[in-house]
This record gives C-alpha cells, sequence and structure tokens, in this order.
C-alpha cells in the first residue's frame, strides 16, 4: 500500500500483512461489486422465466453455468486483492478492466440461457469474451506479483500459466460447434482444471491473503445476492397489489418476502467465518468452493420470488406447489449448504444438525401446502416462519456449542 493515502502512486505488490490489524473491504472493491449485482440480476430473472415457462431443466443448467462463471470470477478477483492489493493506479486501472469484463459477461448470460433452452450449442461467445478481458488483466496482476515478491515468485507464476491455459480451453470449447450435452461434457474438463488450479499453484508457498477480510467480501457478496431475494419480494408484490389491490394476501408477500431474505441474512452470519478461518488458514479451499452454492441458493431464491409473481400474474405455466418449490428448494439447498460449510469449519454439532433438518422438512412442507390447495402467500408465511423458529433456537441455545467450538480451534491453533 502506498504510505500517502491521499495519493495513488505507484507501490511495489509485495504482498499484504495476512494478520494486518482493521483489514476491511476497499472503495474499490465495493465498486467492483457492483458488477455483479447486474450478473445475478440478470441470471435469476432468465431462470425465473425459464421455470415460469416449465423449462425447469435446461433452464437449471444455463443457471448453474452462469452461476459458476459469475461466481468464480468473483472469486479470482478476491483471493487475489486480498494478498496483493497495493490500491495504487495500475492496481485501480486494470481492476476497471476486469470490470468491463464482468459486465461483457453479464450481457452475454440472456444470449447463452436461450440457447439451452432452445437445445442448440451453447451460446457462450460473449461470456467467454468477457472471460477473456478478465483473464488477460488477471495474468497481468499475477506477473506483477511474480516480480516484486521474489518470495512468493513460484506461486505467483503458476497462477498466470495455469490460468492462461484454462482460458485457451474455455476458447477451444467456444469453437467447437456441438450439442448442449457435447459442450458441457467438453467443459467438465476447464471446471475441474479451474477449480483445482488454486490447490496446486500454492502447493508450496501460499499467497497473503487475509481471513478476516476473505470473510468480509464473502459476507458483503452474499449481501449482494440477497438484494435479488428482495427485489423479487416487490416483485411478487406488485403482481398482487396489480391484480387484487391491497388484501390480506398483499400484506403477507410483502411480509413473508422480506422475512425470508432477513432471516436468510440473518442465518448466513451465524458461522463466524473470519474467527474460524483465521485458525484454519488450511480450509480455505473448502471455504472458497463451499460458498458457491450458497451464493447461487440465494441468487435462485431470488428468481423463486420472480417465479411466485409470475405466477400470481398468471403468466406462469406451472402449478402452484411448482412456484412454491421455486423457492423453497433453493431455501433448502442454502440451508443444507450452510450446515455442511459450518460443519467442516467448526466441527459436527449435534443439535445444528437436527435443527437443519427440522428447517428442512419444514420448508418442503410449504411444496406440500401447495399442493393441498394452500394460496402461495400462505405457504411463503410458513416458510418463513420455519426459518424465524430455527433462528430463535439458535439465539436461545446454539450460540453455546458455537462458542465452545471456536474456543477449541484457538487453543488448537495455540
Amino acid at each position: 500500500m502506498s504510505s500517502n493515502p491521499l495519493r495513488h502512486a505507484l507501490s511495489r505488490m509485495g504482498g499484504r500483512d495476512p494478520h494486518e490489524k482493521h483489514r476491511t473491504a476497499t472503495p474499490l472493491e465495493l465498486f467492483f461489486d457492483l458488477t455483479f449485482v447486474i450478473a445475478f440480476g440478470v441470471a435469476g430473472s432468465q431462470f425465473a422465466h425459464a421455470v415460469a415457462e416449465a423449462h425447469f431443466w435446461p433452464g437449471l443448467l444455463a443457471f448453474s453455468f452462469a452461476m459458476f462463471a459469475v461466481i468464480w470470477a468473483w472469486i479470482n478477483f478476491t483471493w487475489f486483492a486480498s494478498a496483493y492489493d497495493t490500491d495504487d493506479w495500475v492496481f485501480r486501472v486494470v481492476t476497471m478492466v476486469q470490470m468491463v469484463g464482468v459486465l461483457i459477461l453479464a450481457m452475454g448470460i440472456e444470449p447463452m440461457f436461450h440457447s439451452i433452452i432452445e437445445g442448440r450449442h451453447v451460446d457462450n461467445v460473449t461470456i467467454v469474451l468477457g472471460y477473456i478481458i478478465m483473464r488477460v488483466a488477471l495474468i497481468f496482476q499475477w506477473l506483477r506479483a511474480a516480480r516484486q515478491d521474489p518470495e512468493r515468485r513460484e506461486t505467483c507464476l503458476r497462477y498466470a500459466k495455469y490460468v492462461a491455459i484454462v482460458q485457451i480451453g474455455w476458447v477451444v470449447v467456444l469453437l467447437v460447434d456441438a450439442s448442449v450435452l457435447t459442450t458441457f461434457l467438453v467443459a467438465t474438463p476447464l471446471f475441474i482444471m479451474e477449480m483445482a488450479a488454486p490447490y496446486f499453484a500454492e502447493r508450496e508457498i501460499r499467497t497473503p491473503w487475509h481471513a478476516h477480510h476473505i470473510a468480509e467480501r464473502y459476507g458483503l457478496l452474499a449481501i449482494i445476492a440477497l438484494g435479488e431475494c428482495l427485489i423479487g419480494a416487490i416483485e411478487t408484490l406488485r403482481a398482487i397489489v396489480a391484480t387484487h389491490q391491497w388484501s390480506v394476501d398483499a400484506a403477507l408477500v410483502g411480509l413473508s418476502g422480506t422475512g425470508l431474505a432477513f432471516a436468510m441474512w440473518w442465518i448466513y452470519f451465524i458461522l463466524p467465518s473470519g474467527p474460524a478461518l483465521h485458525v484454519q488458514r488450511h480450509r480455505s479451499w473448502v471455504f472458497g468452493y463451499g460458498h458457491m452454492p450458497v451464493f447461487a441458493a440465494i441468487a435462485a431464491t431470488g428468481a423463486g420470488l420472480h417465479v411466485a409473481a409470475y405466477f400470481i400474474d398468471h403468466e406462469a405455466h406451472i402449478p402452484a406447489a411448482a412456484a412454491v418449490a421455486s423457492i423453497a428448494l433453493p431455501i433448502i439447498l442454502f440451508k443444507i449448504s450452510l450446515t455442511t460449510l459450518y460443519s467442516i469449519m467448526l466441527g459436527l454439532e449435534r443439535e445444528h444438525l437436527v435443527s437443519s433438518a427440522l428447517v428442512v422438512l419444514g420448508l418442503a412442507g410449504s411444496i406440500a401446502l401447495a399442493a393441498a390447495g394452500a394460496s402461495v402467500p400462505v405457504c411463503m408465511l410458513e416458510m418463513m416462519l420455519v426459518l424465524g423458529l430455527s433462528i430463535a433456537y439458535d439465539e436461545r441455545r446454539g450460540h453455546k456449542g458455537r462458542a465452545a467450538a471456536l474456543r477449541r480451534l484457538e487453543n488448537a491453533a495455540g
């Protein structure tokens, strides 16, 4: 970092202190994250439209592809910035280039959805173009770090090499004019290589990322994704008011939609990510990748609330149970993913597992209620109450096991 915070002169990229006090997200990182608001929004709206049109499986495939592309782009930047953010003018300009790449990627999500739903080859030309721009910028950053951080030179060079190789692979896949199934079979090794690259790059010397900073960054992206849930809740409320004016159902949707987003926020931050990751730096791979289904589930919940709006507007070609399932199933995935991550980071706790199982059963019950004839607003209220009860239980008893687990980890780390 520059010694003069009022001037962004060129600084040596020698690696940040992983134990730096009061390390927080920078304004540039927050600005960078705004591009992902757009990406999450486009992916969620396209998925909602596909589900409402009864194209669930191709829609899910396209949504999964989009979520991997979006979240992986964010992960690449976030872990590098945690280790090597200099906040000088070069770092800022290169980050702007990466932001342009994210916006281009977001533009490619809609044509990719259409191509998969229509059963043609996967149209990911624009997405790959966005990735090329982001990857060229990221390779430049890794090469700069390799030159200015001699201690981790080989690690940085391996990152630059692996990023370049995988990106070449995506360009090759782009040139293959094949069916959707063939395209994904060819792309599967590239997904694996993407996720394996950090493990092999850091097998000898690790980059100096900051645990509390990483935890904060992941929390901020969760909040951004939850914003899509609030937008979905407003869309559902608007649909009811437009059709039936203000009514009890409208009040239930407004309360439940907001309550679901708020409950997911509360549940996400139950895990003390910063302290747990700080004393278990070897869990970085699990922590980083374990959040991918969490973020995707949050975005899918927002899409599900959009589906509810389509259903209430009589624009959906699915039954009420399917509309409710489009909300309940992503929340179930969210809860299961977080419980798994919690158990890995803090250890297995019987009470936490039992509580999570009851939440899953309660959420599944909302789908059964819809199939039995309950209205969508009532089913949304039931889901909110289930999450609310789990939060109340955690505030009453769950925190004790969490505190004990953290003490054990801190004692083991010395």
